[in-house]
């Protein structure tokens, strides 16, 4: 399918929710498959998730900034219309120092759109330095895996009254330090609606069920590719893993039984 979607602006995705359309996300870490994803995504997000389903690390804590320029350089390439989003990885944003300081590595070495910061109510003055410098930022509340260490595991949010008024203020006060967007991650359903209906942002979900402005899955948990476990909310649309199993397999075995090549595949003189 060739792609002749116009390059996406944050103005676009902002727009999206204006709209009422969907926005459709999903995660890329080479330029092979951002070029498959960028016919149907909105937005790609290089997501540290690379860290586990790529590196297949235990966490995403400690993907590093190195990692996370290489993997962004490689799907900017892949990518030409999609909106492309970049996670800050742990540590790189701990003030507003380092913060602007690694988004403008993003920015100056990459092609990239925006960044992706994790946190509520700590991190509302970073975000705002970010936007003040020209740097479109994304939010991300509800379960943080930058936080999983600290929290005793992935944590589902919003179970109590409490909890679910936190949220809200943190996206109330993420949208006005400037933020294009807000990731709701891991959110009890009811309360990721009432979030999303009380801002002007778009707020894209995982795991927080369908009454937010988009979605966004980790692409090998949406084909299949990573088994080491299944989240409840990734559905599968592939098995991948199996699929290139018993390709390999039969390459394999036309190897080893000199099937491969044949006349067909080799070059005469």
């Amino acid at each position: 399918m060739a792609n002749d979607k116009k390059k996406l602006t944050v103005n676009d995705i902002k727009n999206k929710k204006i709209k009422g359309e969907p926005i459709v996300m999903m995660t890329a870490y080479d330029a092979l498959f951002a070029k498959i994803f960028d016919d149907y995504a909105d937005i790609i997000l290089v997501g540290d998730s690379l860290n586990m389903s790529f590196h297949l690390k235990k966490e995403t804590i400690s993907a590093t900034m190195e990692m996370m320029l290489y993997h962004t350089k490689a799907v900017c390439a892949g990518a030409k219309s999609s909106f492309i989003l970049a996670d800050m990885p742990f540590g790189s944003y701990s003030d507003e120092r380092s913060a602007l300081k690694n988004a403008m590595k993003f920015f100056k070495l990459t092609d990239v759109d925006a960044v992706k910061i994790e946190g509520g109510m700590k991190n509302v003055a970073i975000i705002k330095r970010l936007c003040e410098e020209g740097i479109s930022v994304m939010g991300h509340i509800g379960l943080m895996p930058q936080f999983s260490k600290f929290e005793g595991g992935f944590k589902i949010k919003g179970r109590d009254e409490t909890e679910a008024k936190r949220l809200m203020d943190e996206a109330k006060a993420i949208e006005q330090a400037g933020a294009f967007a807000i990731l709701l991650e891991g959110t009890i359903n009811s309360v990721a609606k009432q979030i999303s209906d009380s801002v002007s942002v778009p707020v894209i979900g995982i795991g927080s069920g369908a009454d937010v402005d988009g979605q966004v899955l980790v692409w090998s948990d949406m084909l299949g590719f990573f088994e080491d476990f299944k989240p409840k909310f990734a559905k599968r649309y592939l098995n991948g893993a199996e699929l290139v199993r018993q390709s390999v397999q039969t390459y394999a075995n036309e190897v080893k039984n000199r099937i491969f090549p044949s006349e067909e595949f080799s070059y005469k003189g």
